[in-house]
């Protein structure tokens, strides 16, 4: 079964837009886990708009599911974080400088190098390493020869297209999940995934492993609250 992690970095954006602390990041954490989500994911960046750097300290202390952090790797700053957190996994993320959010995989041709090192380096503390790609054969393919564990499928691109053709936007997706079977890396997908689109790309994308939702899953907890919402999502993912 797909697992569900809660991305909480908009929690951490409505916190800093007043100063002070609240909501409470730490006991949002807690409580989603208690509330159903089988991990927690954050994603912080170098300006720390969102998620602060001593709130992945904060949080490794009691997260009790799977931590997730994501990041650019070209940071050093970043793997510092990681290696300091040893989360039990990492994404890899090629964000550029100032980005409001992520918009595109990595070329893992052009990058190989670069990411074969840097996955050496988590892999080494026995952190699970996925990275961010596009759904391409050919990416999927380069991903494995980098060394990560996992790929995390890049699903802007299915969510705007759904519901115009859903069978034609999960397409590309279900080729780069074949590809990925085939090439022994494990499967997550993320990005824009919510509660029209998520059942229908699970259903599709065989060895889906896990989904990483936090932007559509925090706007309908304003509505459904957060326990209701969570248990929503999980029930889409069977």
């Amino acid at each position: 079964m797909t697992r569900l992690s809660v991305n909480i970095n908009k929690i951490a954006t409505l916190r800093n837009s007043r100063g002070g602390n609240n909501p409470d990041l730490i006991r949002v954490a807690q409580d989603c886990e208690r509330f159903g989500a089988e991990g927690i994911t954050v994603h912080p960046r170098p300006d720390e708009r969102h998620i602060r750097y001593k709130d992945v300290y904060a949080l490794k202390q009691v997260i009790t599911t799977e931590f997730n952090i994501e990041g650019n790797p070209k940071e050093d700053k970043f793997v510092q974080l990681v290696l300091d957190n040893k989360p039990e996994q990492v994404t890899l993320v090629p964000d550029e400088k100032g980005q409001l959010t992520s918009n595109h995989g990595w070329d893992t041709i052009r990058e190989q190098k670069f990411l074969q090192e840097i996955i050496a380096v988590f892999k080494k503390e026995a952190i699970r390493v996925s990275i961010f790609v596009d759904p391409s054969d050919d990416i999927v393919k380069a991903a494995a020869q980098c060394g990560t564990d996992r790929v995390e499928l890049y699903t802007e691109a299915y969510a705007s297209a759904y519901h115009n053709d859903r069978v034609a936007a999960i397409k590309n997706y279900k080729a780069a999940a074949r590809v990925a079977a085939i090439a022994g890396l494990g499967l997550n997908a993320g990005h824009d995934l919510d509660l029209n689109n998520l059942q229908f790309f699970a259903a599709q994308i065989p060895g889906l492993l896990e989904v990483s939702i936090g932007h559509a899953l925090i706007c309908d907890a304003l509505y459904y609250g957060l326990h209701n919402t969570i248990q929503m999502y999980r029930r889409q993912l069977g």
